[in-house]
């Protein structure tokens, strides 16, 4: 009983606060520059969070973009079958209304995280069964329904580069361009982490779970690719203006060819694909949540500009509204370019892996060439293997960072230009004059204010855990 009326003493104390339900999050959140900083040490932990931060930061608000880029391009695919196809006379969204669609989505994501958080958690269950589910019914459906279906050497042998449409002729190039997809799609490992604080056995439960889901994600993408790739009728048409998705969207242009070649209509076609809308839907407001909370964690730790704005918690609703508004806005800039420019989800693609993936460089990097006795390994511990992977890993981010800033069509014009490059350039270079400049006399790295008010009110043990 004493224990209890200790902890209750300090969850009250914090709860004056406002900081009730964020109690266990704000130990978490921006765990990834949180490793950097304990793994670089105390010279060169600050230094380290700092770039950390800010480049998952900007990974996760590039993210949203990404999830509202794709989401347009699926709705517009729906607007132009539910209309009559390219063919038919049917309505191909504009260049300014795909703009509006894509600011739409932002805006209604970065509503839904104003809300409570149990409104968010609700969400994020109908997500996970909306994919599970639909992702389960794309992938087996879509072979069946296909008239045709392609050999398993086309798929796994067969090699396109299609010059006609990205200007690209090199077999070598094309290759390096095609591992992207795969890094795009595999980031966010320490979304776990954000839950270990609330996890018994968090030491190994967490790795186990990282783990996890990096296989997952590797099982369910993979048989994604194959269900498409092996459903193919025509590939050169796939990538043709003239079809009948007019060459903007080619899992559309797959789906339709599938049911059309089969029953003559869209129908199907368009289910799908308004299942796909809803994955890229869910994940936009599942990366709006991370992008606020890590925003939300810097500005706690004074490394964003105007800080006491964005570290605001709405008093009843315990969310950071400023910072969700603030990651919807940048967002919507980054989204600006569509009017004039073809590549524009390139881009943000590129900026969101560079900065997200680049992030997991930091500490990564501070593991390798931190000394051996300085580090205190846990239960879940690769012992002599730690540093040749860690090597690996950091050489392999170096390689897709690179590759991420390539032009991905040719010849080289206004609207084919990456933009990313410049955008980054930009950015990171700012952040790092106002390191030399301000920010390295007073950036301490995570601020760790409630470990120290559960220490002082609820009787700590000086390690930020509560006596009971």
């Amino acid at each position: 009983m004493a224990g209890a009326q200790v902890v209750d003493s300090g969850e009250k104390r914090l709860n004056e606060l406002g900081y009730k339900q964020e109690l266990r999050r704000e130990m978490t959140t921006g765990s990834l520059y949180f490793w950097a900083a304990h793994l670089a040490g105390p010279v060169w932990g600050p230094l380290a969070s700092w770039c950390c931060a800010w480049l998952e930061a900007i990974g996760l608000i590039a993210g949203i973009g990404t999830q509202a880029y794709a989401g347009s391009q699926v709705l517009q695919s729906i607007i132009l079958l539910c209309t009559g196809t390219n063919k038919g006379g049917g309505y191909l969204a504009p260049r300014w209304l795909f703009l509006v669609m894509y600011l739409g989505l932002t805006f209604i994501w970065a509503v839904f995280n104003t809300f409570a958080l149990e409104v968010i958690a609700f969400l994020d269950v109908i997500s996970m069964w909306w994919q599970v589910v639909g992702g389960t019914v794309i992938v087996i459906m879509l072979p069946l329904v296909a008239k045709t279906t392609q050999p398993a050497s086309y798929v796994f042998t067969h090699f396109e580069t299609t010059p006609e449409v990205t200007g690209i002729s090199s077999g070598a190039y094309a290759v390096v361009l095609s591992l992207l997809v795969s890094q795009y799609s595999l980031y966010g490992y320490d979304a776990a982490a954000h839950l270990t604080e609330e996890t018994k056995g968090a030491d190994k439960n967490g790795p186990i779970a990282i783990l996890s889901s990096i296989g997952i994600i590797t099982v369910f993408g993979w048989v994604y690719i194959l269900a498409l790739t092996f459903s193919i009728q025509d590939f050169g048409y796939l990538y043709d203006p003239a079809n009948e998705t007019a060459g903007t969207f080619v899992p559309a242009q797959i789906l339709y060819d599938a049911f059309h070649g089969r029953y003559g209509s869209s129908t199907g076609a368009i289910v799908l694909l308004f299942i796909i809308w809803g994955s890229f839907f869910f994940g936009g407001l599942s990366i709006t949540t991370s992008a606020a909370r890590v925003v939300y964690a810097l500005s706690r730790d004074r490394g964003v500009p105007f800080s006491s704005v964005w570290r605001k918690i709405h008093p009843t609703r315990k969310v950071p509204g400023n910072a969700v508004w603030l990651c919807a806005a940048v967002c919507a800039l980054l989204g600006l370019p569509i009017l004039w420019i073809n590549v524009v989800f390139t881009a943000i693609t590129s900026i969101a892996t560079i900065g997200w993936v680049g992030g997991y460089a930091v500490p990564i990097f501070a593991r390798m060439v931190m000394r051996e006795e300085d580090f205190r390994p846990g239960p879940f511990y690769l012992r002599g293997a730690s540093r040749p992977v860690c090597l690996v890993a950091f050489l392999w981010i170096c390689y897709t960072c690179s590759v991420f800033l390539l032009p991905t069509v040719y010849p080289i014009k206004m609207d084919t230009f990456n933009y990313a490059p410049i955008a980054l350039g930009v950015v990171l270079g700012l952040i790092m004059l106002w390191w030399v400049v301000d920010a390295r006399k007073w950036f301490t790295g995570p601020v760790r204010n409630i470990d120290e008010q559960i220490d002082h009110n609820a009787g700590g043990d000086g390690n930020g855990n509560v006596k009971v």
